[in-house]
């Protein structure tokens, strides 16, 4: 059974009545909708959060203080909860249509940090601008077909700005990545067997040469040296294999908060 809960500085029968809705369009699901309405605190904003990620719960939420805005997304991101801003995006269309800012919300919107994430983990993926990682409070790096993509796409629908960046035998890895705090990198890893799989699939679906890609000798050694620049570098181990991106991320962002400064 999936949780939904609405969370309101008001009563929430609003935003209920929109999940509920959204509901009618899944025919027999099991949903249970709980509203938290009156939330108007940072400490009753944490204790919701507590309450949604002890029941692996989705949190909707219609608050419009900007303060409580910042704490819902940083407690949201720090248990894992997945949460959706239901007033903030409308808000911020009326607002640049209008070319004026709610009164309710002076200079909320110049832009969701969920966006940002977003746009920062695109224009970082596959160690696409290294020069700016040191942004980065998450780099998730492996070699090809580890999941780093999927995953790091995750992570910024989660609120965090994340990268990735591909370990490829005889390419240095970029300077920035090695001079990152250690607690900030990730290295995804996967069975061999599993990676052949995956390396295969895509050498088909686009043409690349099956040898040496899929060769299983290749993937082999291919995570020896990875592991070897791992344990060099003091970086975090994350093994994929079997495991679903919405695990995997749960599992980094539970690491990564143990030591939100990433150091």
């Amino acid at each position: 059974m999936l949780t939904i809960f609405v969370v309101s500085d008001a009563t929430g029968h609003t935003g209920e009545r929109v999940i509920r809705s959204a509901l009618t369009q899944f025919t027999g699901a099991d949903v249970q909708v709980l509203r938290r309405p009156n939330v108007q605190t940072p400490e009753h904003v944490r204790t919701v959060l507590e309450e949604a990620a002890a029941r692996d719960a989705i949190v909707v939420h219609t608050l419009v203080s900007d303060d409580l805005r910042d704490v819902m997304l940083e407690e949201a991101r720090l248990h894992g909860v997945d949460s959706w801003d239901m007033l903030g995006p409308i808000l911020e269309r009326l607002a640049r249509h209008l070319k004026i800012d709610p009164q309710e919300t002076p200079g909320l919107f110049a832009r969701s940090r969920e966006i940002e994430a977003v746009d920062f983990a695109f224009r970082h993926d596959d160690g696409q601008n290294a020069h700016e990682l040191d942004r980065a409070e998450i780099v998730l790096v492996g070699i090809s077909r580890s999941m780093k993509t999927p995953t790091m796409l995750y992570l910024a629908y989660h609120g965090w700005f994340a990268a990735n960046v591909p370990i490829v035998p005889e390419v240095p890895l970029p300077p920035e990545v090695l001079g990152l705090p250690p607690r900030r990198v990730f290295c995804l890893t996967m069975s061999p067997v599993r990676l052949q799989e995956l390396r295969r699939t895509r050498a088909l679906q686009s043409n690349i040469p099956l040898e040496p890609y899929t060769s299983l000798d290749q993937i082999r050694r291919e995570l020896f040296q990875a592991d070897e620049l791992v344990r060099r570098q003091g970086w975090w181990t994350i093994d994929t294999t079997g495991r679903s991106v919405e695990e995997v991320g749960r599992e980094i962002i539970v690491l990564r908060s143990k030591d939100p400064r990433g150091e």
